[in-house]
């Protein structure tokens, strides 16, 4: 089914000028955006009969669903915009303040070393270039793989949804067992993954059900089952490393996108608190809305199967930091349950 067109698609929104803007630039640098955001783009359905909810050119940047898309709010803020390389294949590239706290290049260049790409557990999403600013300017482009969310298309089976679950529970443990730990703050709501190999033809990045020329529908011809899916973690803007020496690990309130994490948002004056264990509450929670309990009056992506798993994600997200197991544990105790099921 399309997505609604509920603005004046004729006219650029604010955020997506910033495109139109680099046009040229990301050109310059092989990353060829859709021609929405040419310098001289004229709407394709101007002065025709075209509906204009069959225009690829209507649809702008990314996709959205229920106010999430491909980083939460990043879409929403149009800091993301999908181009084509010179190879015809398709990538995302998100725009960066480098001026701003949250500034995630440093924490991504981090997570692309050698120590954590040569790891078959790292699922940061991985760094295909980073374009500097330009001079006088503080708009930094970062680009990676084009990815999607992770109930896009839906999980078909129990045994499809634990291999999701893994995923992220494994890297959450790759990334916090070394001294040297990484602590992610990311939005859980966001992990995605490369879905084009799914479907007869890669889907349109901003309406998944369309080809990307918009010429015709998609058809999912393989299952998760079938081809199994990678999962990526992305956004990293409010993550820090820690080195052992730092320990104990603490960090004062308040930060992180999960507005339920009890030690952050319990109260208005909220003492530093364990970071790491915050990681395993909001990792917790999001499988738990997502899979057993729904959230904000929705229902759960998959809501039958999975209570087997309930004990575990309620030590997850247990109202005292302390009484919560370590991702590590996490891990070990996940893969016990699952092999006796």
């Amino acid at each position: 089914m399309s997505i609604g067109l509920i603005y004046d698609t004729s006219q650029l929104l604010l955020g997506e000028i910033v495109w139109r803007e680099h046009y040229y630039h990301l050109k310059s640098c092989g990353y060829t955006l859709r021609k929405r955001y040419h310098p001289d783009w004229t709407p394709s359905w101007a002065n025709t009969s075209k509906n204009v909810h069959d225009c690829e050119d209507a649809l702008h940047l990314l996709r959205s669903a229920c106010g999430r898309a491909y980083s939460s709010s990043a879409i929403q803020h149009h800091l993301v915009a999908d181009a084509t390389r010179a190879d015809g294949s398709v990538v995302a590239i998100k725009c960066v303040d480098v001026t701003q706290p949250q500034n995630d290049i440093p924490m991504l260049r981090h997570l692309s070393s050698d120590k954590f790409t040569s790891n078959p557990r790292n699922h940061c999403v991985p760094i295909f270039d980073i374009l500097e600013p330009l001079e006088g300017s503080n708009i930094a482009f970062v680009v990676m793989p084009l990815l999607y969310l992770p109930n896009s298309p839906s999980f078909g089976t129990i045994g499809e949804a634990l291999a999701f679950w893994k995923q992220m529970i494994e890297v959450d443990s790759s990334l916090l067992l070394p001294l040297l730990a990484t602590e992610s703050h990311r939005r859980i709501s966001t992990h995605e993954f490369s879905e084009t190999h799914l479907f007869d033809s890669p889907p349109h990045p901003r309406d998944e059900s369309r080809t990307r020329d918009f010429s015709a529908r998609v058809k999912q011809v393989y299952s998760r089952t079938t081809k199994p899916v990678k999962y990526y973690l992305i956004d990293f803007g409010l993550s820090k490393v820690y080195q052992p020496e730092d320990a104990p690990f603490l960090k004062k309130p308040p930060w992180g996108g999960d507005k339920t994490v009890p030690e952050i948002y319990g109260s208005p004056d909220s003492p530093p608190c364990d970071p790491f264990a915050v990681d395993v509450y909001c990792l917790g929670n999001y499988l738990r809305q997502t899979f057993l309990d729904g959230w904000d009056g929705m229902r759960p992506m998959n809501p039958q199967g999975f209570e087997f798993l309930r004990e575990l994600i309620k030590d997850m997200v247990n109202q005292s930091p302390s009484n919560r197991p370590r991702m590590s544990e996490v891990a070990f105790r996940f893969d016990a349950i699952v092999a006796k099921q």
